[in-house]
């Protein structure tokens, strides 16, 4: 983590880290929502319902999962040294952006097969920004991916 935070990435990474994280705070799944309601055919109903019941069902595991662990963020160890975004919680296991991250692009993947290397760009990309942007640890990220990719196939096959 230390490594990662001092290292100052070319402009173009700091965009696209900040856009991911930003997106994943819920605009690019509101977004892809709204377009699948409009144009995502006969089973765009069907699949925004199914990614909604796997988000909120993780909104709800990492609630609780982080009141349990209770595990302080990084930046509350060493300030970040080039964002100074301020994290929505105190606490840091699991990253719920990545267990909603997961939850959505699996359980749409599921949907739309054709669309999986975009959804898993979207997901990996705002993953990767919890940790680039010191709001979590790698091993917060890889339980929440891991737990969001469950309930996005769990969803799917459910709903």
């Amino acid at each position: 983590m230390t490594r990662v935070n001092g290292w100052r990435p070319p402009r173009w990474f700091r965009v696209w880290m900040l856009c991911a994280t930003r997106g994943g705070d819920g605009w690019l799944w509101y977004t892809m929502g709204a377009c699948l309601l409009l144009f995502g055919g006969l089973h765009g109903a069907h699949a925004v319902l199914s990614a909604g019941v796997a988000a909120l069902t993780g909104v709800g595991c990492f609630l609780a999962l982080k009141r349990t662990f209770r595990r302080r963020r990084p930046c509350a160890f060493v300030a970040h040294c080039w964002a100074d975004l301020f994290p929505p919680d105190q606490f840091s296991f699991p990253s719920g952006h990545s267990i909603t991250a997961f939850s959505v692009a699996m359980c749409l993947s599921m949907f739309y097969p054709a669309a999986i290397a975009g959804l898993f760009f979207c997901a990996v990309s705002v993953a990767i920004s919890r940790v680039i942007l010191g709001m979590h640890f790698l091993s917060d990220v890889i339980a929440g991916s891991i737990i969001g990719a469950l309930l996005g196939y769990t969803a799917f096959l459910v709903i």
